[in-house]
């Protein structure tokens, strides 16, 4: 695979395809290209862990509230991750470790804020063995 994500343009919005190997390494890099969106992800260390676990009615809306809990993470817990390490549990459930450190304005420059991830022309699909997923955010 020679990405794991690509920043595309939307009126008045902001959105990634990303892609991944499966279905796991896909949420990773989802999360991964939503947080390069709010800052520069070369400015977060990894000095902390967090374990989330979340379940959904299907894998789309997993997706959207896996993304949405990062948000979460650093608009209500002010901590910033930059990278994930996820396992699915079946088929609408998973169990992610995150990795970055707690948000300091000194340290870290805000790109853009984001809402939320969107259902907006929301899309998974899996070309020959690569999962493609393009995510519009509300910014």
């Amino acid at each position: 695979m020679r990405k794991n994500f690509e920043v595309i343009d939307h009126t008045a919005d902001i959105g990634i395809i990303a892609y991944g190997n499966d279905y796991s390494e896909l949420l990773a890099n989802a999360a991964r290209g939503m947080v390069s969106l709010m800052i520069d992800t070369d400015s977060i260390e990894i000095n902390a862990s967090k374990s989330i676990e979340l379940a959904d009615a299907d894998i789309i809306a997993l997706l959207v509230k896996w993304l949405n809990e990062i948000i979460y993470e650093f608009e209500v817990e002010r901590i910033l991750y930059k990278d994930f390490s996820i396992v699915l549990k079946g088929d609408v459930a998973l169990q992610a470790t995150c990795y970055g450190e707690r948000y300091n304005p000194r340290k870290h420059i805000l790109l853009r804020e984001i809402k939320a991830a969107t259902y907006h022309d929301l899309h998974v699909e899996n070309f020959n063995g690569i999962y493609m997923a393009k995510i519009i955010f509300d910014i």
